[in-house]
């Protein structure tokens, strides 16, 4: 099955993909770039992204996706830390980054193509690789194709976001066959991607993100139909399931909140009859929001739960979704969840503490050039995701917030996500963050920036008033902001550090 990449009118086989990661492969070769070695990767959702991230598998070396939204600083970090050889960037992205290179790096430039130009709305004349630039194309092309084995495989080696100090590479040593077995258990029981059975997706999450960078090479990899979203649009998104007649996607709750914001004649315009399975991650999907997508796509709504160091290890179905609201699933086969006070005692049912997990078999990680910020996430052989939650007796595990969000406000614990699932259900709100601010009395308090739709008028009595009927009074944030646009990561997850800091800042301290 020769499967098919899609990017706008663009189309690339995945026979030629492979050809193209081979010749990449060369190259980086000739370059010196072998096992352990590193290739940055600053790149939107393009056929550039696959073929270098395959090519630097080949060789032995680690791919490293970085978030185009850096700037030449945060970018610069993570290309010195991984030790990348080479950085493979979009033409419009290079002047933001280029004095963040280190020198001796190599260089290739990707033509930004008109679908991301349309979508970003870039200059055209920023679109094009430089005259003194090496262009990524004209490189891979005159690069024979790799010949030798390939060497041990190696995942790409993806940066994880904190809120404090520099982002940390999760570094994992070349698989075994059985590791290799247990990662290939987990991307068919999360995903539903399975050896030769050729998929039909659309890539709707930035490709330098974890979920999505796993899932897009998995299904690009699978031989089916790979369906790149330059960013995501929710009506665009029905448009292409029904053209393409999709059959998987991967999603976060972001991007189901859009879609059922979306008119009632725009919903039901398209025939989504195609999908048999839907997969979401990244946060809390408000149940109110499951049961209506679960109402309009039917019972094909999936959930996980993990991160970048764990993997995949908490699962379940849109009928237990139903049966045990907000829950993001059991443990699945080989994975073990644990709810671990601050002592690092076991707590029981209900109880709510630190979420720790590990998927038996998975291959173990370290922190890019700090082992010791990798015992700081382990207890008892387990990894925490930083978040806080609790199980149930039947073993499904709750997500309450996560530990660096929860507001201590009077010594009382708040979390900002139990409101904020309240508050998306209010009409006129489009999307909002509830956060901690500074407060002299009670260290901190609450506040709420809300997103109205087009045309609401809401106001901070109104939204305070509908808060007070559905959660206790101590919830009700102090302050209430609007905006009629919220910074936002690629993917549609709101920038909620970008809208804390400022308060933080003023204050002069951090907690």
């Amino acid at each position: 099955m020769d499967g098919i990449i899609l990017s706008g009118e663009r189309k690339l086989k995945q026979s030629a993909l492979l050809q193209r990661a081979a010749q990449a492969a060369s190259g980086f070769a000739s370059l010196g770039i072998g096992e352990n070695g590193a290739v940055a990767m600053v790149l939107r959702n393009d056929f550039a992204f696959f073929e270098a991230a395959m090519g630097a598998g080949l060789v032995g070396a680690y791919a490293v996706p970085v978030n185009w939204h850096f700037t030449a600083d945060e970018a610069g970090y993570i290309i010195r830390d991984c030790g990348a050889g080479a950085v493979v960037v979009h033409a419009d992205l290079l002047p933001r980054i280029r004095d963040g290179i280190p020198a001796g790096v190599s260089v290739f430039v990707v033509p930004t193509p008109p679908e991301i130009r349309d979508a970003y709305g870039i200059d055209h004349a920023a679109c094009a690789v430089p005259s003194d630039a090496t262009d990524w194309d004209d490189w891979v092309s005159r690069q024979p194709p790799w010949t030798q084995p390939p060497r041990p495989s190696r995942t790409n080696m993806i940066y994880t976001s904190g809120t404090t100090g520099r982002p940390k590479g999760v570094r994992r040593e070349p698989a075994t066959p059985e590791m290799q077995a247990a990662m290939m258990a987990m991307v068919s029981r999360i995903f539903d991607i399975r050896p030769g059975e050729g998929i039909r997706t659309v890539v709707t999450g930035p490709v330098y993100h974890s979920a999505p960078n796993l899932y897009a090479l998995s299904a690009a990899r699978d031989g089916g139909l790979v369906v790149l979203q330059p960013r995501f649009h929710a009506e665009d998104l029905l448009r292409q399931i029904e053209q393409h007649r999709i059959t998987h996607l991967h999603m976060v709750p972001t991007m189901f909140v859009r879609l059922l914001k979306l008119p009632a004649e725009i919903r039901r315009k398209y025939d989504l009859s195609s999908l048999k399975f839907v997969v979401h991650a990244a946060a809390p999907c408000p149940p109110d929001v499951k049961r209506q997508m679960v109402e309009w796509w039917g019972p094909i709504i999936n959930e996980y739960y993990g991160g970048t160091e764990t993997g995949g290890a908490v699962f379940h179905t849109a009928e237990e979704a139903l049966k045990k609201p907000g829950t993001v699933g059991r443990p699945i086969p080989g994975a073990v969840v644990k709810i671990l006070d601050a002592a690092g005692k076991e707590l029981g049912p209900g109880e709510i503490g630190e979420v720790y997990l590990r998927i038996g078999g998975f291959p173990d990680f370290t922190y890019n050039g700090m082992d010791d910020k990798r015992h700081e996430v382990e207890r008892a052989g387990l990894i925490t995701c930083g978040d806080v939650g609790y199980l149930d007796a039947d073993g499904y595990l709750f997500l309450c917030d996560r530990v660096r969000d929860m507001v201590i406000s009077g010594g009382v614990n708040i979390y900002p996500a139990e409101i904020e699932a309240v508050l998306i259900g209010m009409p006129g709100v489009q999307d909002c963050a509830v956060f901690g601010i500074p407060d002299e009395e009670y260290g901190e308090s609450l506040a709420a920036f809300i997103q109205p739709q087009q045309g609401a008028a809401l106001t901070a009595d109104a939204v305070r008033a509908w808060l007070r009927e559905r959660v206790a009074g101590y919830k009700v944030p102090k302050l209430v902001e609007f905006s009629a646009e919220l910074p936002r990561e690629d993917s549609g997850k709101i920038f909620k550090r970008k809208l804390r800091a400022p308060y933080w800042e003023k204050a002069g301290r951090q907690i």
